[in-house]
């Protein structure tokens, strides 16, 4: 069952199968180089994350082990990340609320964002050997994008635990990644559980994963110096407002941190423009 999950996820996700004659000899010899190694360094920091994080406190081992698998993916990826803003993030339980373009994103903030923040992850990616392994065992949150309010209405109740219990949680509002790289509009579940555990919100926004991988993409294309620069930006907290119905004040909350999260994409781009 796992083997079969992990083709359909590859099949969904990366385009790879679908494309399956269709790779030319080039494509097929890139997606070896940059594929495979990232496929040993999963199982690697993986095993390293199921075998001794259940020994070590708030599981740190896992911790340490998914943030060297970030770093060494990008590095391996000869992705050049730099982050602006960090020393604005706030202690205790918040959520990072951040753009989404690419599938190396999560790589990219696994890399760059501090702390201990649990992502909200597609539930097929828990079945994935070694990495959704890791990601159940860390308290990450997984996430069907279409099972009705039943399920949505359980997934903000994880949500809300996690920032209940002072933990960072990081979220793509816009739900999917951007087909051109712009800001979509912020769907509402993770704001309501930012309401109700009363905790605030981090805008971040990247710049620089679509050019790289666009959805569908079978590989990061071809390695170019100068050409694999991502840019993050993290804002200022925003809080929940105190006043108004829950809605109103879930409405305003999103609304806010997209307005941060489009400025702050602004300015990735002009940084990464200018150098």
């Amino acid at each position: 069952m796992a083997l079969r999950d992990t083709i359909d996820w590859a099949r969904n996700e990366w385009g790879i199968l679908a494309k399956g004659g269709q790779m030319s000899l080039d494509e097929r010899v890139r997606w070896l180089r940059q594929w495979v190694p990232m496929g040993a360094r999963t199982v690697g920091y993986g095993t390293i994350s199921l075998t001794l994080g259940p020994l070590t406190p708030e599981h740190s081992a896992s911790l340490w082990a998914m943030k060297q698998w970030s770093r060494a993916c990008i590095e391996g990826l000869k992705i050049e990340a730099e982050c602006h803003g960090g020393e604005q993030v706030p202690e205790g339980g918040f959520m990072f609320a951040s753009n989404h373009q690419s599938l190396l994103d999560i790589l990219v903030l696994g890399a760059t964002l501090p702390g201990d923040f649990k992502w909200a992850a597609k539930r097929s990616l828990m079945k994935v050997p070694f990495l959704g392994w890791h990601l159940r065992l860390a308290g990450h949150v997984p996430v069907d994008r279409e099972s009705g309010k039943r399920a949505a209405a359980d997934v903000i109740k994880r949500f809300e635990a996690v920032l209940s219990a002072g933990k960072p949680l990081l979220v793509f509002p816009e739900g999917t990644r951007s087909e051109d790289g712009t800001v979509k509009d912020f769907k509402s579940g993770g704001f309501y559980a930012a309401v109700r555990a009363n905790r605030p919100v981090v805008p971040v926004a990247l710049d620089g994963a679509a050019e790289l991988m666009s959805k569908g993409a079978v590989d990061t294309g071809s390695w170019k110096k100068g050409e694999r620069r991502v840019v993050v930006m993290i804002g200022k907290p925003i809080a929940p407002k105190a006043d108004g119905t829950e809605k109103a004040r879930v409405e305003a909350l999103r609304d806010d941190v997209r307005r941060a999260v489009v400025e702050l994409h602004r300015q990735a781009r002009e940084r990464r423009s200018d150098s």
